[in-house]
């Protein structure tokens, strides 16, 4: 697998980086994690919107899933042949309630809201916990595993398997053990780190750089990334954090990144 990076930076866009949101390459399978602000953007620089398999969403934060509109009105509206996204529908992995969530920010209006349908170009899959999703055709699947995590709404870390290697991407989460199970023996963790480590951080929300090295060991990642670094932070300070508690190679993602699984 390849794992490339659109956009990495918390909570929001910074100056140097869109919201969040990945790009995976598995032979010929192409998945979305994630699609925040400025990423969609991102994803033309690095393929063609129409040869994705699906996208994937960890949670339903704006930082997450903003640009999923403008990909909405990609889908419809593209006028160029042979494309027809209401003949194959682009399937959407999510939190349930991820299409009303979807269709509220597509609507024009509120008087609109109720004949708003997303269902002509997508297809929306309710993530459920411990249960594979299998995305692509022939052997180049990939398989697509939710693990529930701790966050002030319905959150998962998402883990990507194809060929006996394993992408674990934290998504938005407090320390959990849901976390450490989703990273079990991962090739490479993509994992979140908002803030320093300290008393004053808000409980139940993030990660520090120390807790995502704590949770990389605790799983038996092989590698960690770190992600999701708000601009107001600095990613190498969180990286340094990280690797106080983790032996393994640290590193930090920043946009158009590119990393081999």
């Amino acid at each position: 697998m390849r794992l490339i990076v659109l956009g990495c930076s918390g909570s929001g866009p910074g100056p140097e980086s869109p919201a969040s949101g990945y790009l995976v390459e598995a032979g010929g399978t192409r998945l979305v994690l994630d699609l925040g602000n400025g990423t969609l953007g991102a994803l033309q620089r690095h393929t063609d919107p129409w040869s994705l398999d699906a996208v994937a969403f960890s949670h339903l934060h704006a930082d997450h899933c903003a640009d999923f509109a403008s990909l909405a009105v990609y889908r419809r509206y593209h006028p160029r042949p042979p494309y027809d996204a209401t003949a194959a529908p682009l399937p959407v992995l999510a939190p349930a309630g991820a299409h009303p969530r979807f269709a509220r920010a597509y609507a024009p209006s509120e008087q609109e809201l109720a004949t708003t349908d997303l269902t002509d170009v997508f297809t929306f899959h309710d993530l459920a916990a411990g249960e594979p999703v299998t995305v692509g055709t022939g052997t180049d699947t990939v398989t697509v595993t939710a693990h529930p995590v701790v966050h002030p709404c319905a959150a998962y870390a998402l883990r990507v398997e194809h060929r006996g290697t394993v992408l674990t991407y934290s998504g938005d989460t407090a320390a959990c053990a849901g976390l450490v199970e989703a990273a079990r023996d991962a090739d490479l963790f993509l994992c979140e780190a908002s803030w320093p480590h300290g008393d004053g951080n808000p409980a139940g929300v993030h990660l520090s750089g120390r807790e995502a090295g704590e949770h990389a060991a605790a799983a038996g990642a092989r590698r960690l990334v770190i992600t999701h670094v708000p601009a107001w932070y600095d990613a190498d300070e969180l990286a340094t954090e990280a690797k106080a508690a983790f032996d393994g190679p640290v590193q930090t993602a920043f946009p158009g990144a590119e990393f081999r699984v």
